[in-house]
C-alpha cells in the first residue's frame, strides 16, 4: 500500500520540528486532473480541520496540478501563519515534489529553486523560484536591487 506525503503542521508560538506523515493515497491518474488552491494545499499540509482535509484528500485523489503562484502562495502562508522554518518549508517542498498524487508546475524549476533555497535560506524559495524560472525561460541575468539575491549565478545587482 502507498502512502500520502502529507507534512502535518500546527500552529504554536514555539518551533516545531517533528514533521509528521500519513494516510493512504491513490496512486497518480493524469486522466481527470484537477488543478488545486492555495487552501486546499494548506488543507492537505496542515490537516487543522479534518473536514476539509478529508474533501482535499477525495478531490486529489485522481492527481492534482499545483501551480507556481499556489506553491509560492502556500510557502508564504506556512512561513507568516504557521511561522515554520526555513528547513520545515524545504521539508513541505520536497514531500510536495515527491508527493504521487500531485503534479507540480515545472518541478524541475521547483527542485532548482529549493537547492537553491536550502543553500540559502535567508533568500526566501520566491526569489529562488523567480531565478529559477528566468533561468528555464533563458531569460536571465535577472535584475534585482536585492544584494543576497545578487550573490548567486544568474543575478545581476542592480
Amino acid at each position: 500500500m502507498f502512502t500520502k506525503r502529507f507534512l502535518v503542521i500546527q500552529r504554536s508560538n514555539k518551533p516545531q520540528t517533528r514533521l509528521t506523515l500519513s494516510m493512504p493515497f491513490a496512486v497518480l491518474s493524469k486522466r481527470n486532473m484537477h488543478a488545486i488552491d492555495t487552501n486546499v494545499l494548506i488543507r492537505l499540509l496542515v490537516r487543522d480541520d479534518a473536514k476539509q482535509a478529508k474533501i482535499a484528500d477525495t478531490f486529489i485523489a485522481k492527481g492534482a496540478w499545483v501551480s507556481h503562484l499556489v506553491l509560492a502562495e502556500t510557502v508564504w502562508v506556512l512561513d507568516a501563519v504557521y511561522q515554520r522554518s526555513p528547513l520545515q518549508l524545504a521539508a513541505a517542498l520536497e514531500l510536495l515534489l515527491s508527493h504521487e498524487s500531485l503534479v507540480l508546475q515545472d518541478a524541475d524549476v521547483v527542485m532548482a529553486a529549493l537547492t537553491q533555497f536550502k543553500a540559502k535560506t535567508a533568500l526566501g524559495f520566491s526569489d529562488c523560484m523567480v531565478l529559477e524560472i528566468a533561468r528555464k525561460a533563458g531569460h536571465t541575468p535577472l535584475g534585482s536591487f536585492d544584494k543576497s539575491l545578487a550573490k548567486i549565478s544568474g543575478v545581476n545587482k542592480l
